[in-house]
């Protein structure tokens, strides 16, 4: 199958429009994960499905006296397998960075000696629409060997890397080795 219709051996049977002539098709298929086996010694064997890829950069502006963070942008690149429906693709790509981006910046849970001093959504700050920079991402498509029509799992990748990312930047633009998330001005003021 493709865009056109069903082929078999080189030769098109059939159009899509042939085929829904008589009204909708139905079919159902079951997907289940590929067998994955544990590493060897060396840490090397078939022990996941397909793998994920994301290129994450971030530009920052900093203020080295006060030690104030502030994220001009997030682009990023990210292979989806085959995105099934680029919008949704986009907006999960989209909101994992901005998961990455709070927890970057202003997301951190503060326990002292077993209790949560920010138990609320008052006190344990998540960005909104207004904090998020601008995003641009770019949907790389290599189809999954297993995947359905290809696709892959990739959702929970951009919170990972934009955070580190955003650290990156921090870090380039500082020289200061940035060791802890969220990043706090006394992480990267200029004290002296």
């Amino acid at each position: 199958m493709d865009d056109d219709g069903v082929w078999r051996n080189g030769r098109l049977v059939s159009t899509w429009s042939e085929l829904c002539s008589e009204g909708p098709i139905v079919g159902e298929i079951r997907y289940r994960h590929a067998p994955t086996q544990e590493p060897d010694e060396n840490g090397q064997g078939d022990v996941h499905v397909d793998f994920c890829v994301a290129a994450h950069r971030a530009v920052v502006d900093v203020d080295p006296l006060l030690g104030l963070v502030r994220v001009v942008r997030i682009d990023t690149a990210q292979d989806v397998g085959k995105a099934l429906n680029p919008m949704q693709v986009i907006g999960q790509i989209e909101g994992g960075i901005a998961q990455g981006f709070g927890m970057a910046v202003m997301e951190e849970l503060i326990l002292d000696n077993g209790v949560i001093k920010n138990p609320t959504f008052t006190d344990y700050l998540l960005p909104t629409i207004e904090d998020m920079p601008p995003v641009e991402a770019v949907i790389v498509e290599q189809p999954s060997s297993w995947g359905p029509f290809g696709a892959k799992g990739f959702s929970e990748l951009p919170s990972i890397s934009s955070a580190a990312a955003v650290a990156a930047a921090v870090r380039e633009a500082t020289g200061k080795p940035v060791t802890r998330l969220p990043i706090h001005p006394e992480d990267i003021a200029d004290i002296r």
